[in-house]
């Protein structure tokens, strides 16, 4: 399947048992970070459809390269 093929998987006919749950994807943080983003894409399968016990998730990613962490992060400093 391609990007544009996962982007466009469509929420409300998607087969939910074709999805994995991401509750079972399990990351090793001491790898360095492309590898750790590898094996979150090969356990994830689609990373834009996914879902989280009964719950479909659709995500979207920005392409201007900041991370999730970094928005954290910033959020945070914000606050204070």
């Amino acid at each position: 399947m391609t990007l544009e093929e996962m982007q466009a998987v469509d929420i409300r006919t998607v087969d939910r048992d074709t999805l994995v749950d991401i509750r079972d994807v399990c990351i090793d943080e001491t790898l360095p970070r492309d590898e750790r983003f590898r094996s979150f894409l090969k356990q994830i399968k689609n990373p834009f459809v996914f879902k989280c016990g009964n719950i479909v998730i659709k995500t979207t990613y920005a392409k201007n390269g900041v991370t999730m962490e970094d928005c954290l992060v910033q959020y945070f400093k914000d606050m204070q």
